[in-house]
Order: structure tokens, then C-alpha cells, then sequence
């Protein structure tokens, strides 16, 4: 049984000790983060959420009592401690340790809690996830991942702080609402009082932050919990955090302004980075003909070229196939990787595989000037010579080229080359470099359903000059859509709403909704709009993938204090959990089980 915190308080924080307190009486209180005993003189390392501290025991002056119980100390054991500061002597200073200057001589020792030798040291960073997971609460100990909570908190006060100077009002939305089966699959949860029904957990707050438009309230904001059940990726969770925003009387300009200047009060704030604004823009379909990606990472270069007249009337089947099937033949200029093995130049062809690419082609330069290529049966020097000018090929070069449909074109090349930057370590985390994607296509056309889906959600408004293409040309419709990306990552997107009932009932029907079925599903929106609707538009933020940007993790799980891990399980919990039959009883359920 620990002993009592009785007569003692706290007086500092571990890592808050400095050289101007040598002389004074202090307590202290945390976990053992190490012991060392060297017989009479024993040094304990203590650790709160500040840092650590060092701590000695001198047998030759200390109370008995106190040494014996100070040998008794073991790893992760929670003390309080008081003692007098004092200089370390010079050659004992540790330069690695904030408070490396100075130790405490121990007086009083106190063991609050003892601990069980733990299943993994706290600072062995080289545990398996999965029983990092399930002892969350040592996990946690680790002073990186509570630096990253730290910003994290930090992160969401400068937000509160910079919408509410800018004139938003915080608003709280429902967890239990209605689910729409438009878009990744809800939660649902049972009912007790309505046995057999379910409610839905939020996959955003987007109707009722449009609802809260209508009832006047102009400027909304929520830093809130959202819900997918869908198949987790590395940067993907069943439950995330949005900041949420809406504003009324606004058109694209006005939401990208107040955002651009939140994430430079941001960057500012947590990093002391200076964010120049305006951040650049760039339509959808520049960003995909550019980069291959309508989240392009734009710290190098490295973009598609666009060869299909070039190559146009060759005997390579493979190009002319992709050509007369409506495609293209694009590829990138990969610099100075004209050294890479046929082996890496393989690896290159299977990420290319990875986005349905039926190959990759390839034309390294050598440092003489030397052709060597995969395409050598089909082009002559003087033709292969022109597709190298077309990428400004020079010696030492790699050009990697692929023809198919423009999506899988697209996806392949994009992704091919981040992979070559990655391998190239020519990205720089420090590099912050924004842009807006605008112009979205409104609608993508489903081969599986056949029928168009919105890209964004079916309340985002298409751009003023193409309404009438929805009837006729619906494909070439473009939204009044905006994402904000960062490095290559989407951190936030948003758009201006349709607000006139006559053009929601348009997009509906572009949707293959009838009326009955859109008031089935959004009727509670629809019956809102009848009463004044002002225009109004709004952005979200992924609050995790900031806070993964902004500290350089590359694991949302390091982000977020209790995760789930890839397939939507808590190890720690044990979540979910089969319900007890009663339960089910009491909510009018059965479980159908699963076939062998």
C-alpha cells in the first residue's frame, strides 16, 4: 500500500527546475524513469509531464530510513520527493537534460504508488504497436508522445481563440441523428425506447451546421467528433476530429481568406513559422495534368509531361491502344536517378502496378549521353531522342513513362513520384508549402451503380456558369469546391452551398434522387430551406492530420491519445465487445451468426 501525499504539496514541476533555485527546499512528485545504485550513493530519475529531474540519495548524510527505502525504488514507481536544489559538480553536468545543471538532495522520500515490472520500458521506442496499444497507459508516458498531445491542445486553443476574435460562435451538434446512406457507412446505434431503431453517429456535422446558416447565427464553428465505418488506412480512423466551420453571406473568397489566415496563426503559434499569404491556387485539372494528384505535394518538382501526340501512329501497341481507347501517354522526368538498377526500376514498375497500371516504360540517360531503354523495338534514336527533349532530359536522368486511361495514368504517375522523391529524401518535413485546389468536378460517374455520386457531398453548389450543363453535360459540371492542401496532404476542404431549393431539386436529379427520395433523406434540410436561406459556405479541417503535419509524425495513431488500430479494434478496452443477450432483448435486436 502506497503512502499518503499528507503534509506534502507539490512546489515544481520536474522539468521547471532551474539554476535560480539552488538553496531552496522543494517537492516534487512523478514516476521513476531510472534508478542507479552505486552502494552508498543512489540516483533516481524522476519524470512528470515536464520532463526529468535528477535526484540523490547520499548514504553518508542521508536519514536510514530514507536510504533503505530509497533502495527499495524501482522503475515507474510514482514518489514525492523533497530536498534542497544544488549545482551539479562540472563534471557531472549532462548537457542532454534540461535540467542537467542541477539535482536535487533528497530529505524526504515518499512511495505513493509502487508498479509492476512493465511489459516494455517506456522509453524503448522499439515495441511492436500492437502491445504499445494495449498498455496505452504506459505508452503515453513517452515524453514525445506527450509533446504531441501538448501541441495538439495548443493547436486547438489557437483555433478557438483566432475564430472567436474573428467573430464565430462555438455550437455543439448532435452525436445521435439520422443516418444518410449517402457516402462511407455510419455507425448506428440502437434504441432502448424505440426498440429495432437506430440512430447514427455524425459522419460530419454538415446538415445542421447548414440548419444553423438558416436560423441566423452567421458564423458557426465546432471542433468536433466524427464517425466512418469504413476500412482504416495509415492515415485514417473510425473516430477523428473536424474543425467545422460555416458562414453565411460569404462566397469563396471570403471562407478561403479566414482560413488561410487561421492556419498562418497556426504554423505561427505552434512552430514560429511565417506563413506567406495568399497561399497559391490551383484548379482541379491543372493539378492533375501537372502533378497527377488533385492534392499535389508542390516542394519539388517532378511533373507530368504529356506525350501522347508524340508518340501517336507508333507500332507500340501498348501506347496506341491507350491512345484510340480515349487515354494518354504521360510520364515524368525523374532527375539524377539515371543510375538506378534494373532492379529499382522494377520496384518502380510494381508501385506503378499498385494503381492498375498495365506497366511502365522507361529511358534512362547515361552520363555519356547514352540512351538505354525499354522501349528500344519500338522507337528509333531519333524518336527517342525527341520524347527525351519533350521531358528536357539530360545525362544522369530517368524518364518513366505510362499510357492507359488518364485516372489510372494519373494515379500511377502521382504516386511514382512521391516514391522517387522519397527515395531520392528530397522532401523536407520543415518545408511547408500550401495551396488551394479549386474547381472540382461536381459529380463522379460510378461504373459499378451506374449513376453519378457527388464528389463532395450533394449540397455543394456548381459553379454559376455551369448550372445548365447539369441537365445536359453533368460530367463537365464544376463545383464550388475548395481543399486545402499541405505537402501532399489534404487538410481541410469545403465549398459554397446550394441555398435555392429549385437548384438542390436540379442536383438531385443529376443524382438520380426523385424528390420523394431526397425529402426521404435530407427532408429535415429541405422543410429548413423553405424559410429563408442565405447563402452560405464552409470548410473542415482534419484536425489530426494538422497535428501530424505540424509535429512530423507519420502514424495518425501518435496524434491521437487512445486510437484504434487497422481493423477499428481497441486493444486496450477490448472494444467492440459482444452485447449481453438482455441488452439486445431491451433493444428489440438479434445477432445473426456469422457462418463457419
Amino acid at each position: 500500500m502506497g503512502e499518503s501525499m499528507k503534509g506534502l504539496k507539490r512546489s515544481v514541476y520536474c522539468g521547471e527546475i532551474n539554476e535560480t533555485m539552488v538553496g531552496e527546499t522543494i517537492t516534487v512528485m512523478g514516476w521513476v524513469n531510472k534508478r542507479r545504485d552505486l552502494g552508498k550513493l543512489i540516483f533516481i530519475t524522476l519524470r512528470d509531464r515536464t520532463g526529468l529531474v535528477q535526484v540523490t540519495i547520499d548514504g553518508n548524510r542521508a536519514d536510514e530510513n530514507l536510504f533503505k527505502k530509497a533502495e527499495t525504488v524501482r522503475g515507474e514507481f510514482v514518489l514525492a520527493i523533497s530536498g534542497s536544489v544544488v549545482n551539479r559538480s562540472p563534471e557531472n553536468i549532462n548537457k542532454d537534460m534540461k535540467t542537467g545543471k542541477i539535482e536535487i538532495d533528497a530529505t524526504e522520500l515518499r512511495i505513493l504508488s509502487e508498479a509492476e515490472v512493465p511489459p516494455f520500458q517506456v522509453a524503448d521506442t522499439g515495441v511492436g504497436i500492437d502491445l504499445r496499444l494495449k498498455y496505452r497507459y504506459l505508452d503515453l508516458r513517452r515524453p514525445d508522445l506527450q509533446e504531441i498531445l501538448f501541441t495538439r491542445h495548443r493547436i486547438s486553443q489557437t483555433v478557438r481563440n483566432f475564430l472567436d476574435q474573428n467573430g464565430f460562435i462555438e455550437v455543439e451538434t448532435p452525436m445521435l441523428t439520422k443516418d444518410s446512406p449517402e457516402g462511407a457507412k455510419a455507425y448506428l446505434v440502437p434504441s432502448r425506447i424505440y426498440p429495432g431503431q437506430v440512430y447514427a453517429l455524425p459522419q460530419s456535422p454538415q446538415i445542421f451546421k447548414q440548419i444553423l446558416m438558416v436560423s441566423g447565427f452567421d458564423k458557426y464553428y465546432q471542433i468536433a467528433r466524427c464517425f466512418r465505418d469504413e476500412d482504416l488506412r495509415a492515415n485514417r480512423q473510425p473516430e477523428f476530429t473536424q474543425i467545422d466551420m460555416e458562414l453565411s453571406f460569404v462566397n469563396e473568397d471570403d471562407v478561403m481568406d479566414v482560413n488561410e489566415r487561421l492556419m498562418q496563426k497556426v504554423f505561427k503559434d505552434t512552430l514560429n513559422v511565417d506563413i506567406t499569404l495568399p497561399m497559391l491556387r490551383m484548379p482541379y485539372k491543372e493539378a492533375m495534368e501537372r502533378y497527377g494528384s488533385d492534392k499535389p505535394d508542390i516542394r519539388f518538382g517532378m511533373e507530368l509531361v504529356n506525350i501522347t501526340e508524340l508518340v501517336r501512329g507508333s507500332s507500340f501497341a501498348v501506347f496506341e491502344s491507350a491512345i484510340e481507347a480515349g487515354g494518354s501517354v504521360r510520364g515524368i522526368n525523374a532527375e539524377n536517378c539515371g543510375n538506378f538498377t534494373r532492379k529499382q526500376i522494377d520496384a518502380l514498375g510494381e508501385v506503378a502496378k499498385e494503381y492498375k497500371a498495365r506497366g511502365l516504360a522507361w529511358i534512362t540517360i547515361t552520363e555519356t549521353g547514352e540512351l538505354k531503354t525499354s522501349l528500344t523495338k519500338f522507337f528509333d534514336e531519333d524518336a527517342l531522342r525527341k520524347i527525351v527533349e519533350a521531358f528536357n532530359g539530360k545525362a544522369g536522368d530517368l524518364i518513366l513513362i505510362c499510357a492507359d486511361k488518364n485516372k489510372v495514368v494519373f494515379d500511377a504517375l502521382g504516386a511514382l513520384r512521391l516514391d522517387v522523391a522519397k527515395k531520392l529524401n528530397i522532401l523536407n518535413d520543415k518545408d511547408f508549402k500550401f495551396l488551394w485546389v479549386t474547381e472540382f468536378p461536381l459529380l463522379e460517374w460510378s461504373e459499378e451503380d451506374a449513376r453519378f455520386y457527388a464528389m463532395h457531398h450533394p449540397f455543394t453548389s456548381p459553379m454559376e456558369e455551369d448550372i445548365e450543363l447539369l441537365e445536359t453535360d453533368p460530367k463537365s459540371v464544376r463545383a464550388r469546391a475548395y481543399d486545402m492542401v499541405l505537402n501532399g496532404a489534404e487538410i481541410g476542404g469545403g465549398s459554397i452551398r446550394i441555398f435555392q431549393r429549385e437548384l438542390q431539386e436540379k442536383m438531385f436529379n443529376a443524382l438520380g434522387f426523385t424528390l420523394e427520395q431526397a425529402q426521404e433523406r435530407f427532408g429535415f434540410l429541405l422543410n429548413a430551406f423553405r424559410f429563408g436561406t442565405p447563402p452560405h459556405g464552409g470548410l473542415a479541417f482534419g484536425l489530426d492530420r494538422i497535428v501530424m503535419l505540424i509535429t512530423g509524425t507519420d502514424s495518425i495513431r501518435d496524434v491521437i491519445a487512445f486510437p484504434k488500430v487497422k481493423d477499428a479494434s481497441c486493444p486496450m478496452t477490448d472494444a467492440p465487445s459482444h452485447p449481453d443477450p438482455s441488452q439486445l432483448r431491451d433493444l428489440g435486436l438479434s445477432v445473426l451468426k456469422e457462418k463457419e
